[in-house]
């Protein structure tokens, strides 16, 4: 029993040594009072007891969360790729490679600017940087636009 529940039951003892009749009103208030703090005292202990259980039970799932999220994300560090390439600049072929090693972004199609023709590619792949050639008629991919254009809208005003 809780502290509570002993102080409620010292209480109804000390008022049956008393001898507290029924037949006085102050005496059946102070009687009623009693048992209703013995009954709070209860519901209290009964409280107490389910808090404690639903407590023992959280943190039982939290051990379980953390056991999943290793098992699904595991430590990042020595993971590595299955291909070998441990995540850096993921040379493999396999398209269904899941190792989240770059070879998973999207593929892209682009029609050269001169003929027309459909080139495809993966976003990562490309560096603007580089003059690409197309392959149907070998003029630059992605042109630059020239300064004289730029200057020469100058010239005009």
């Amino acid at each position: 029993m809780s502290k509570l529940t002993d102080k409620a039951s010292y209480l109804k003892g000390l008022a049956a040594g008393l001898k507290l009749n029924m037949e006085k009103d102050t005496n059946q208030l102070l009687l009623e009072v009693l048992n209703m703090l013995s009954d709070i005292a209860e519901e209290m202990e009964a409280m107490s007891d389910a808090h404690d259980e639903l407590n023992e039970y959280v943190e039982s799932i939290d051990d379980d969360l953390a056991d999943l999220e290793e098992t699904l994300f595991g430590d990042d560090e020595g993971d590595g790729c299955h291909c070998g390439c441990e995540g850096d600049d993921c040379d493999c072929e396999d398209e269904d490679c899941d190792c989240g090693c770059g070879n998973d972004d999207e593929l892209i199609s682009y029609a050269c600017p001169h003929c027309g023709h459909e080139i495809e590619f993966h976003a990562s792949d490309v560096d603007f940087d580089e003059d690409y050639l197309c392959p149907a008629c070998g003029k630059p991919v992605f042109p630059e636009l020239e300064e004289d254009e730029d200057d020469g809208e100058d010239d005009k005003e």
